[in-house]
């Protein structure tokens, strides 16, 4: 099972960005994909979350209304669409599967090895 993260950059605030995670077809045995994101000193966040087999999206409140998380099953990968960042937005963001939903990062056993995005004001 691998999870590839790409599409990290620094960019100015106000800008968009769009990351993308690439899933071996093992991964398919874990409905949910998610995204987290650690800044430094921060503890792992939940960004968003999507599920394989339904429409059902979920996302942190800190990002609702400014993030988009999408799949495409015939290209086993999952997209974070950023509009709007901020320089709070700047951390490591990491995709990872579980079997269900959960915020909670200990709920999901595969990880991708992270991107990095840079905001900056």
């Amino acid at each position: 099972v691998q999870l590839v993260e790409s599409g990290g950059a620094s960019v100015q605030a106000g800008r968009p960005l769009r990351l993308s995670c690439a899933a071996s077809a093992l991964t398919f045995s874990r409905d949910v994909m998610g995204w987290f994101r650690q800044a430094p000193g921060k503890e792992r966040e939940f960004v968003a979350a999507i599920s394989w087999s339904n429409d059902n999206t979920y996302y942190a409140d800190s990002v609702k209304g400014r993030f988009t998380i999408s799949r495409d099953n015939a290209k086993s990968t999952v997209y974070l669409q950023m509009n709007s960042l901020k320089p709070e937005d700047t951390a490591v963001y990491y995709c990872a599967a579980s079997g269900a939903y959960d915020i909670h990062y200990a709920a999901y056993d595969y990880w991708g090895k992270g991107t990095l995005v840079t905001v900056s004001s």
